[in-house]
């Protein structure tokens, strides 16, 4: 499927095509840690340290790399407090908030389709 911009800044995208810009963002939204940390932003900003608690599993190298691409792409604000000791904050954009909904939508059926995906996994197995 292609599709073309309404304000004519950029030609034509297909995500399926191998050299489209499109497969970038896809590949960031797509992650868990990406989809998670936008999860925990659209409760308000939050510091590092919560982030990383919310996030349980994510290494602090791991969640650092994600919402520096996160900003990268114009999903993440950081703000920094000029506070001793440093004071850090992150927290959605209007595109990352945008992109929050169908976000939440997949976690919400992951998580109410879990048991199924289960038992249809040990019944192959």
């Amino acid at each position: 499927m292609t599709t073309t911009c309404a304000t004519g800044r950029h030609g034509d995208h297909d995500v399926y095509a191998a050299q489209c810009p499109c497969r970038a963002m896809l590949d960031l939204l797509a992650n868990k840690w990406s989809a998670l940390a936008i999860g925990s932003l659209e409760g308000g900003p939050r510091r590092f340290g919560v982030l990383q608690r919310t996030l349980q599993g994510v290494s602090p190298k791991v969640l650092t790399q994600t919402l520096r691409r996160l900003e990268e792409f114009g999903f993440v604000d950081r703000t920094v407090y000029p506070a001793v000791p440093l004071h850090v904050e992150y927290s959605l954009t209007d595109l990352g908030r945008s992109a929050a909904v169908p976000l939440a939508a997949l976690r919400t059926w992951v998580e109410d389709n879990m048991d199924s995906v289960t038992e249809a996994a040990a019944s192959c197995g």
